[in-house]
């Protein structure tokens, strides 16, 4: 299990954050792990501890300030007030710079909300190796491919009614007319496909667990962050 640590903006504010690391971890890559619209959350830290059970330093930044909730409507009151801008270049950047300090490379990954967070982490955080997004990307006016400098893979929904599907092809326009190196996978599946809580009654009317589509992209984010940041 992991523990509770506090890491530091560029600009000096602390910010606290769920560490999971593996057995041995000395010379291990990290990876920031971005939460959902629901907060910091066992399913989240539950993230974490898998990337350390293989073998990566996890880091997942308390972005709402220790707030997190199971209802839709407060997740995304507490999405609508967070500032994409300063999390990304403040709160991921000094994680990753946390994590730099430690690990040889550092990948970042997020899912809906983390998602988007982390093609504008690709964007805006220079330390970072190498991002895997899940289902998640913010106004594409936000993206600068020019600044993009690391290795992508993303995993999309072709049912998902959050980040509809033709905004992940002219995101896949951009990244390809400049010259971004990125790898695009496309489920037959809804939103949240990844996370094991939204099953049956727990899960929203938008959203749903696929096992087989979950582990086929863990899979093939392990292969990636492997061959980047090891």
């Amino acid at each position: 299990m992991g523990t509770m640590v506090e890491f530091k903006r560029p600009d000096g504010q602390g910010v606290q954050g769920y560490l999971a690391e593996p057995a041995g971890s000395a010379g291990a890559p990290g990876v920031v792990v971005i939460q959902e619209w629901w907060g910091l959350n066992a399913q989240i830290r539950g993230v974490a501890d898998r990337y350390a059970a293989a073998g990566y330093v996890a880091l997942v930044p308390d972005l709402y300030r220790g707030k997190s909730t199971v209802e839709a409507a407060e997740a995304e009151h507490l999405m609508s007030n967070l500032n994409f801008g300063d999390a990304a270049g403040q709160d991921l950047r000094g994680a990753v710079q946390y994590l730099k300090a430690r690990c040889p490379k550092v990948g970042v990954s997020g899912y809906c909300m983390g998602g988007a967070l982390t093609l504008l982490a690709a964007v805006n955080v220079p330390e970072a190796d190498a991002a895997v997004v899940y289902y998640g990307y913010p106004p594409l006016e936000f993206i600068d491919p020019a600044k993009i400098r690391i290795p992508l893979l993303a995993h999309w929904a072709t049912g998902d009614e959050f980040f509809a599907i033709a905004g992940v092809d002219k995101l896949a326009d951009m990244l390809r007319a400049g010259g971004v190196n990125f790898e695009f996978h496309r489920y037959p599946a809804r939103h949240a496909f990844a996370n094991e809580t939204q099953v049956g009654a727990a899960r929203l009317p938008t959203t749903e667990y696929q096992p087989e589509a979950a582990a086929l992209a863990w899979d093939r984010t392990l292969a990636f962050f492997g061959k980047q940041l090891r």
